[in-house]
């Protein structure tokens, strides 16, 4: 980024919206934190330098506040989330193979994040409809009785309405 056009100013100016509410009290750490990653979608890097600064607080103590809670994110997230079911019953009806049929058809890793930013594909412990098991959920849709290939076709049905390429 540059260092005198709009959208580096833009990019700041989230930082400052944010920290304007900032009386130098370290326990306001975790609200800031998830305010700067709201206005940015993540927590970059230099998001974290300059909140050192702009607090006192260590980046390592920072960091360790970050990666010692699930809720925030170091990595930009796509714009859809699918989460995998890996609770008991999906787990034993195949969540593993549901995974598996999903990151192959979107070229990516669990816990990744496709190229086009469109999707990003997580598990998580339950989503609480055992009777649909396997069951993903992709945003607040969700997809139950699941095979590989209605996995796929859930993700292709998507992406076909996002208008993006299948």
């Amino acid at each position: 980024m540059c260092n005198n056009c709009a959208e580096h100013s833009k990019y700041w100016n989230a930082f400052e919206d944010v920290m304007g509410d900032y009386t130098g009290d370290s326990s306001q750490l975790i609200p800031i934190l998830q305010k700067l990653q709201e206005a940015y979608g993540y927590l970059p890097q230099d998001v974290i330098a300059r909140l050192s600064q702009r607090t006192g607080i260590f980046v390592s103590q920072i960091m360790g506040v970050v990666t010692f809670y699930s809720q925030f994110r170091l990595e930009p997230i796509g714009k859809h989330i699918v989460k995998i079911c890996f609770g008991t019953a999906c787990h034993v009806i195949g969540a593993e193979n549901i995974a598996d049929a999903i990151c192959r058809e979107l070229g990516i890793e669990l816990g990744g994040t496709t190229e086009d930013n469109l999707f990003t594909v997580e598990s998580v412990a339950c989503i609480g409809c055992c009777s649909l098991a396997p069951v993903i959920m992709i945003d607040e849709e969700t997809h139950g009785r699941l095979t590989p290939d209605t996995a796929r076709g859930a993700i292709r049905d998507f992406r076909a309405r996002e208008g993006a390429a299948v």
